[in-house]
């Protein structure tokens, strides 16, 4: 049996999509859409899910069965999606929409744009429907 690495390197090449529950469909698509400008690619209404994405990822929203009784994921006791980041074209870019995302009752701002490592700046936020979301930009030369 042939090693897949050793033949040809990575097994992957990157994130194809990226599956979140969400309590609200219709609230994350608003928030994904009107807020941070993505596109909807398209929805699947007995589900319900969304697909949406920002032209180099794609996220697919499916909605939970029953919002009331779903349990908010805890980062520190369970397994699975600590938090996901997107990458933001500049430091600029980011400082704006850490003050526009600040600004919304939705959403939770965990801290401020602040260094990460010697090459990038960050901040993360709980989202419309407790998502763990951080945002990275590069450092500009």
């Amino acid at each position: 049996m042939s090693d897949i690495k050793q033949d040809f390197g990575p097994a992957t090449v990157g994130l194809h999509h990226l599956g979140l529950a969400v309590p609200n469909v219709k609230a994350s698509i608003s928030f994904f859409c009107d807020v941070l400008g993505y596109k909807l690619l398209g929805e699947k209404p007995d589900y319900p899910a969304a697909f949406v994405s920002d032209g180099t990822t794609m996220l697919t929203l499916w909605q939970v069965e029953d919002p009331e009784t779903a349990t908010p994921f805890d980062r520190r006791k369970n397994i699975g999606l600590h938090h996901f980041a997107m990458r933001v074209p500049s430091i600029a870019q980011l400082h704006a929409l850490y003050q526009q995302l600040a600004a919304r009752d939705d959403v939770e701002i965990e801290f401020a744009p602040a260094p990460s490592g010697a090459s990038n700046e960050h901040f993360i936020c709980l989202i419309p429907g407790g998502l763990r979301m951080e945002f990275v930009a590069s450092v500009e030369a």
